[in-house]
């Protein structure tokens, strides 16, 4: 039996129609979903990329131990297993990070291609491309790698261009090659419809109001979201869903082509994502981390489908949790191979071919430290990729998921938050007062979780301890300027202000003068403060 496994970044599971979406085109994805099996409680473990990768190719959890970091030189992964029972693998990836700084993602693989120039990707150098950003700075995240994407588009002309095409085009050709191969592992690892949303006019013209005339801000800022305007919002809403119709076109290639080769009938297809995107929800925009980063079921909730060559379980809905530490031990066991010891995943054939429930209770979901991984293992490089955002510190939450609850525990004393799935699947009514029992209960099961995959105490410590609330000095001096909606921005020195201050062309266009935070919330406690990489409202600092 061949393997494919293809996954798409950031691609929102209530974006597909398979997954209930009405006003998003993905007829190559629908299509794939009647012949899958289609997983309707698959949920992230580690979070965002990197750290997914690792728990995806190793079947471990990464985030209680792991930073954003290469594969250590004791990890073992799916490929490197397939290799031992005689599979040809293959890896097509553009992620820049799977193979940035020696990350070896390329691990076990016989062969590989890197399909140049997607995101922040150093690959185009040449001067004449001139890159004028298409937002004003301040909306942006990341604009010198931002400026490094524009310059590795320049010289596109046509949708073939756009990198998704591409990476599709090389699937295809090698499928084409190599479809005799008996077995193969064909690895399809795509960046998009990650940021920056930039797809095709036509595919954007779907979905926008057509008399919007703003900015269009193709990397917004993390945190919160209100630094654009409700048409702003929407309109980055609109540059997404294009993006998401872009990689359904292109993802249809490689489908056709397997359908073509006649492959569907030996080979065990997976076609799955590592998170979502805050558009707006809770009032946030991104991934933002800190205080600002709870996993909601926006994120957290991700689309997993799975063809078996024997039709098994073919167009069902599978009910039951699953996580992406389960997708190697299932491969191994479709195609009969023994599961390793350290697997920490299980197969989920029996829930499609069986009737069984899960085998495990929660789904644990956590973005990964800052302060885990050694300075040899975790080169400073995960900011760039949107690897990390927030406090430096832990006060971030862990997200516990069972059939019908969710509990995002945060460290001990900073409050968390309960919700009930099947009355309030927005999640819109914290209920952690009504519930205290069942609340207790699952802060039981992160902490043990922790422990139980070799957490240190300096993990484990701030949900069980807590952690200093950090003193706010009201008067600390902030520099700002006044936005295109009169609101106050503001940033921790001068040069950062003075720098977002200038418009899309590099010209200054706003005052920037010193205030405090004090002052910005007696003016407005939703004025903006810009720090470690994302917007806070003031009264969020307080």
């Amino acid at each position: 039996m061949n393997v494919i496994l293809i996954i798409n970044d950031t691609f929102r599971r209530d974006h597909l129609g398979a997954y209930g979406n009405t006003w998003i085109r993905t007829p190559n994805l629908d299509a794939f979903a009647q012949r899958s099996a289609i997983f309707d409680q698959a949920y992230i473990a580690s979070y965002p990329t990197i750290p997914n990768r690792w728990d995806v190719h190793v079947g471990r959890y990464g985030f209680p131990t792991r930073g954003w970091e290469p594969l250590g030189p004791e990890d073992e992964t799916l490929a490197q297993m397939l290799s031992a029972r005689g599979y040809t693998s293959m890896l097509i990836y553009d992620p820049p990070q799977l193979g940035y700084h020696n990350y070896d993602y390329t691990r076990g693989f016989d062969a590989w291609w890197w399909v140049r120039g997607q995101h922040a990707d150093p690959y185009i150098t040449d001067p004449n491309i001139l890159t004028p950003l298409p937002a004003q700075r301040h909306k942006l995240r990341s604009v010198e790698g931002l400026k490094l994407y524009l310059r590795n588009q320049g010289s596109m002309r046509h949708e073939r261009q756009y990198k998704v095409a591409r990476i599709a085009q090389e699937a295809v050709d090698w499928l084409e090659t190599n479809h005799s191969l008996d077995p193969f592992f064909l690895c399809i690892d795509m960046w998009d419809p990650h940021e920056p949303f930039d797809p095709p006019w036509y595919d954007h013209q779907l979905y926008a109001d057509p008399d919007y005339e703003g900015d269009r801000i193709i990397y917004p800022q993390y945190g919160r979201w209100d630094f654009m305007s409700p048409d702003e919002l929407a309109n980055v809403r609109a540059l997404y869903a294009g993006q998401v119709t872009l990689v359904d076109r292109w993802v249809g290639r490689i489908f056709d082509t397997v359908e073509k080769l006649g492959l569907f009938q030996d080979t065990l297809v997976i076609w799955t994502t590592d998170h979502g995107h805050l558009f707006g929800e809770h009032n946030l925009e991104g991934k933002p981390g800190g205080q600002l980063g709870p996993l909601y079921e926006t994120t957290t909730r991700i689309p997993l489908m799975v063809h078996h060559p024997e039709g098994v379980g073919e167009g069902a809905t599978v009910s039951g949790l699953v996580q992406p530490q389960d997708i190697m031990p299932s491969v191994l066991e479709a195609i009969g191979a023994p599961i390793p010891r350290q697997a920490e995943g299980h197969s989920f054939w029996p829930m499609v071919d069986g009737g069984a429930g899960s085998a495990r209770r929660y789904a644990f979901s956590g973005r990964f430290p800052p302060m885990v991984g050694g300075a040899t293992r975790q080169p400073a490089v995960g900011h760039l990729f949107d690897g990390w955002a927030g406090s430096e510190r832990i006060v971030e939450s862990i997200t516990v998921t069972s059939d019908d609850t969710a509990m995002l525990v945060g460290p001990q004393g900073r409050g968390s938050e309960l919700y009930d799935l099947a009355d309030d699947p927005a999640q819109r009514r914290n209920i952690t007062g009504l519930r205290a029992e069942e609340k207790s209960e699952m802060r039981g099961a992160a902490i043990e979780f922790l422990r139980e995959h070799g957490a240190t105490p300096e993990r484990i410590t701030p949900f069980t301890d807590g952690i200093p609330v950090a003193e706010v000095d009201q008067g600390m001096a902030l520099w700002a300027f006044k936005d295109d909606r009169e609101r106050w921005v503001a940033f921790p020195t001068e040069q950062q202000a003075l720098e977002q201050a200038l418009d899309r062309e590099g010209d200054e266009t706003r005052a920037v003068s010193e205030t405090t935070l004090g002052a910005l919330l007696e003016a407005d406690p939703h004025s903006l403060v810009h720090t470690h990489g994302q917007y806070y409202w003031a009264s969020d600092l307080t």
